[in-house]
């Protein structure tokens, strides 16, 4: 399974987290039962799923208020549609906490958001994702 295909995969279980407000005693079993179902077998997949849904837990509220920051004025995080804010989760957390290559993850945030998301997710994934760039200096690290 390609990088491409693991972000994927990790995007749709945090979106079906994001829809069914799963609690975060029971996240551990969902990933479980998730890796089942999609007959994850590859070691460094389910590390990565693993590490990535774990980590924006923990770091989840840290993180929106990144979000919320970088948002236009007189926009409020309960106006983002679902596939966006949890594209925008798992591409920050990549980004910030996995010092993953931000070139990388937002060209694959807002191929996400194409496929995912409403006419209009590609742009605003992209915007808020070059304002968090350049307040954390990013750019600079490449």
């Amino acid at each position: 399974m390609t990088r491409t295909q693991t972000r994927e995969l990790a995007f749709t279980l945090l979106y079906s987290l994001e829809i069914q407000k799963i609690s975060k005693e029971e996240i551990k079993e969902q990933l479980a039962l998730f890796l089942q179902e999609q007959e994850v077998k590859e070691e460094k997949v389910k590390n990565y799923m693993e590490e990535t849904i774990h980590g924006i837990e923990e770091h989840e509220n840290e993180i929106l208020d990144l979000i919320s920051q970088n948002l236009k004025e007189k926009w409020d995080i309960s106006r983002i549609s679902k596939v966006s804010l949890t594209l925008l989760k798992l591409a920050i957390y990549e980004m910030i906490y996995a010092k993953l290559p931000y070139k990388v993850v937002v060209n694959e945030a807002v191929e996400l958001a194409k496929k995912y998301g409403e006419d209009h997710s590609a742009f605003f994934v992209n915007g808020v994702l070059a304002n968090i760039i350049k307040k954390f200096h990013l750019d600079a690290q490449e």
